[in-house]
């Protein structure tokens, strides 16, 4: 079906629940929570390999590590500990973050992202809370977010100051600092390397003071600082990991990218303009209210700047 056809019934779909998320008993759903790289724009903007080339970047020249080793360490890292950044810090690294973000993201050519006017219509049409749930810093989320013309879609972003900020918990809002690890260098750097190339290698390895998906502590700190039932949640994202985790953790979960559904994904789809077929499906799955105890409802679109 052409999107706006999509786009039409969505409305009427609005118009027929009303505007107020919890007014509507039986309700499937009333959180849509999304993650932002690769999920709201495709992996073939770039910005994922430019990051990966950054972060690489920053290995060699700030930290010191052997340049032969850095592609194998990265892979190793991200597997583990779910980003490059936090298995650095479980391994013995000292770094201030902010630099780090700085570094890795400040220099990525953001110019290839344009305007998605069709995400921002659809996304506007929603008549559900809206959420970014991020690994990056707030900085790179409002970037990408005004680079895609879809800053004002949002209630909030949860992004790494959010789940790492050591006084507290909060979406992101402009008031919250960067925040730098308050360790002392370290003397030693585990080799993991060497440790995964060991042929009966122990599970034993040193943990990560970084808080991110797909760790359950991170999504169920995400859940916690918005206020989702995840029950009631949709979750987004393009890493078949976080999908996973997400699903332990009681999410449902729509798995971007692909139209093949994998294991932890409820739904599959190509492009995150492919929501609506999920939430019209959703919608008319389920028993809608009688029409007259809506009669004195009027579809007020109420936009809340992230």
């Amino acid at each position: 079906m052409h999107f706006l056809s999509h786009l039409g019934r969505l409305k009427l779909i609005k118009m027929e629940y009303g505007n107020e998320y919890g007014q509507v008993s039986g309700r499937k759903y009333e959180s849509l929570l999304f993650d932002l790289d690769d999920t709201l724009y495709p992996l073939s903007s770039g910005l994922a390999t430019e990051c990966r080339k950054n972060i690489e970047d920053y290995m060699a020249q700030k930290l010191g590590i052997e340049e032969s080793r850095i592609p194998d360490m990265c892979n190793i890292l991200y597997k583990t500990y779910g980003t490059t950044m936090a298995g650095l810090r479980a391994i013995g690294y000292d770094f201030d973050y902010d630099e780090y973000h700085s570094f890795v993201h400040g220099r990525l050519p953001y110019e290839k992202l344009k305007p998605d006017y069709v995400l921002k219509n659809l996304l506007l049409s929603l008549p559900l809370r809206k959420i970014i749930f991020t690994n990056a810093d707030k900085v790179h989320a409002a970037k990408v977010l005004t680079r895609l013309g879809l800053e004002d879609c949002f209630e909030g972003i949860i992004c790494f100051e959010s789940m790492n900020h050591p006084l507290k918990n909060t979406i992101s809002d402009g008031e919250v600092g960067g925040f730098r690890p308050a360790t002392t260098p370290s003397t030693e750097i585990f080799d993991i390397i060497g440790h995964f190339s060991q042929p009966n290698a122990g599970s034993k390895l040193p943990r990560t003071p970084i808080v991110c998906k797909p760790s359950e502590a991170a999504i169920d700190r995400a859940l916690n600082i918005v206020n989702l039932n995840p029950q009631r949640t949709l979750f987004f994202d393009d890493s078949l990991r976080n999908i996973e985790a997400g699903k332990l953790m009681g999410l449902h979960t729509v798995l971007v990218g692909t139209s093949q559904r994998s294991k932890g994904a409820d739904y599959a789809i190509e492009s995150i303009h492919n929501m609506g077929d999920v939430l019209l499906d959703l919608w008319e799955a389920e028993e809608k209210p009688e029409k007259a105890r809506y009669d004195d409802k009027v579809a007020i679109e109420t936009y809340v700047t992230a």
